[in-house]
């Protein structure tokens, strides 16, 4: 199931008002032995969450929590925007990082900056990263701190309403696919079969002896 299957998502906002937010603080290493996809929900940002360690075999239920961690605010359960700042999802490549923010129901990340490879795995796992400039993230955070934000997404048209105001953001072609329809990265590559036909035929046009190679 898409996250966006009208190209739209509404949802309370989580502003996490930390630069530089690293895989490693999203999940901890410990976590990453798991080859599963889910259930990462209870560990997202494991390390602030909670006021004692734990590893794959903890009771996250029994664990103490983190009272002062913005994720743990009761006005903010069932969060599913999460509002953050610069470079958010930078360190590590581990997928498992956006396997948990979604599993914990989170449908987008707004920042002003991404780790590149964390962003390029957001909209594989149903998760859009969405970027805005520093102003308009300054902006949202202002908002949030006079109580709980709502914030409506259109991934389609590319905008985002918030506290009465709007900000354009843009995501490609790809990213819009993987986000509205039931697709993963070589189906939504193979949508392009179109455009791949005719920069083939434009190659081979301008270069005909690598067709000649390729017939042996």
């Amino acid at each position: 199931m898409p996250s966006f299957p009208q190209g739209r998502h509404s949802g309370t906002v989580v502003p996490l008002d930390r630069p530089n937010v690293d895989t490693d603080a999203i999940i901890p290493k410990q976590y990453g032995r798991s080859t599963a996809r889910d259930g990462y929900g209870p560990v997202l940002f494991d390390g602030w969450r909670y006021l004692d360690p734990g590893d794959l075999d903890s009771d996250h239920a029994a664990r103490r929590t983190n009272p002062d961690f913005v994720l743990n605010q009761p006005a903010l359960a069932g969060a599913t925007v999460l509002l953050a700042r610069e470079n958010f999802g930078c360190g590590s490549s581990r997928e498992h990082a956006v396997w948990a923010l979604h599993d914990y129901g989170f449908k987008a990340v707004v920042a002003s900056g991404f780790g590149d490879i964390f962003r390029q795995n957001c909209p594989l796992n149903g998760l859009a990263a969405i970027s805005l400039p520093p102003s308009a993230i300054d902006a949202l955070f202002a908002l949030a701190t006079r109580g709980p934000l709502h914030m409506a997404i259109d991934v389609q048209a590319g905008v985002l309403e918030a506290g009465g105001a709007s900000h354009a953001f843009r995501l490609t072609p790809r990213e819009l696919l993987l986000l509205t329809d039931d697709v993963d990265w070589i189906a939504a590559t193979l949508a392009q079969r179109a455009r791949i036909a005719a920069f083939e035929a434009e190659r081979l046009a301008r270069q005909p002896w690598l067709g000649r190679m390729l017939d042996g």
